[in-house]
């Protein structure tokens, strides 16, 4: 049988989701778990491949597997072996054929910012610098769903086949004591969100203007954008699916 997975990570001690050689990977870590608790080999399919030190407040994943009796009580049980950083919070059964990557209708993400200190919430945020234009910014980021290709925002040399995304809402809002870009689109390139996050702070610190940033996206040129931010700020936040998956 097919089962969905939601969980939730902190990202700062692997190297993303993705297994890859000589690194800690939340998917691997995740597998190894589940192979000890389950007594069989388990692969887990995740609905996106966060950078390293990126964090998850939402991840989807499925796994294939003999009918598991009691999903809560398996739930329980990952958590009692798992490290303090991965939280597992519902298994459940879906149709055969359901994929959480390739059904995914969109994915959205937060960047958590402070213009001032707080000790509580670093390191999942960024501490900016406190004369930052975020009307300026916004201005800016509602042009990101004037485009389709990405490219400028892309870590180079991916095995992508396109570098086309449909983003549908981009925007900075004040959030308590801080700001939150929240952004969503159809899907993600590796490093984007970042890089348009740090390219967006270069138009709030008035270096480059609303015109430069779409005529960076123009360019398609990595080159041309701004800085990558640091991953810890970065959280998948949610995923949408065309049916009810719980």
């Amino acid at each position: 049988m097919r089962y969905f997975m939601r969980l939730a990570y902190r990202g700062a001690n692997f190297h993303g989701w993705q297994t890859q050689p000589n690194d800690v990977s939340v998917q691997e870590t995740l597998e190894q778990a589940m192979t000890m608790v389950m007594r069989t080999p388990i692969k887990i399919t995740g609905a996106g491949r966060t950078d390293a030190g990126v964090n998850a407040a939402m991840m989807v994943a499925h796994f294939d597997a003999e009918p598991i009796a009691d999903p809560v009580r398996l739930v329980h049980q990952l958590n009692s072996v798992l490290c303090k950083d991965i939280a597992v919070y519902s298994i459940f059964p879906v149709h055969d054929d359901a994929h959480a990557r390739f059904d995914a209708t969109s994915r959205t993400y937060k960047y958590f910012v402070d213009t001032a200190k707080n000790p509580f919430h670093y390191p999942l945020s960024w501490k900016c610098p406190p004369d930052l234009d975020f009307n300026l910014m916004n201005e800016a980021a509602e042009h990101l769903m004037e485009y389709i290709d990405f490219t400028s925002f892309s870590k180079l040399h991916t095995d992508v086949k396109t570098n086309n995304c449909r983003i549908t809402h981009a925007r900075w809002e004040r959030e308590g004591s801080q700001w939150v870009f929240t952004i969503t689109a159809d899907r993600f390139l590796r490093n984007m969100v970042r890089a348009i996050v740090g390219t967006l702070v270069e138009v709030g610190r008035h270096k480059i203007t609303v015109e430069q940033f779409c005529e960076i996206i123009e360019k398609k040129d990595r080159c041309k954008a701004g800085t990558s931010m640091p991953g810890n700020a970065l959280f998948l936040w949610d995923i949408t699916y065309p049916y009810r998956i719980e």
